[in-house]
């Protein structure tokens, strides 16, 4: 059985990934907006992509990522597909889905 986002974004909370992330187009914001990271400003540690049970057009990527300026880790919520957010091309590479 597949995990949950909620089961998913736990587990990486348990392992340090206490930060909130929100896409704009050309950084990550944090959601307490503290501060942004650009895309030469962190790394993706690991994602996981879960598909909608009813309709595959409502999957989601969860991003673990790291801050390679100021330490801090978290985790981005992004949809996937039809829906995904408009962003510029460095970050689209960045985030990109790599089997």
């Amino acid at each position: 059985m597949e995990k949950t986002l909620i089961e998913i974004t736990d587990e990486l909370r348990k392992e340090g990934y206490t930060e909130d992330f929100n896409l704009k187009e050309n950084c990550l914001e944090c959601r307490a907006g503290d501060f942004e990271l650009f895309h030469h400003e962190f790394h993706v540690d690991k994602f996981f992509r879960l598909e909608g049970e009813s309709d595959p057009s409502d999957s989601v990527i969860i991003y673990a990522i790291s801050a390679l300026t100021n330490g801090s880790k978290g985790v981005l919520v992004n949809s996937y597909g039809i829906y995904a957010d408009a962003m510029a091309s460095e970050m689209m590479e960045k985030l990109a889905f790599k089997n």
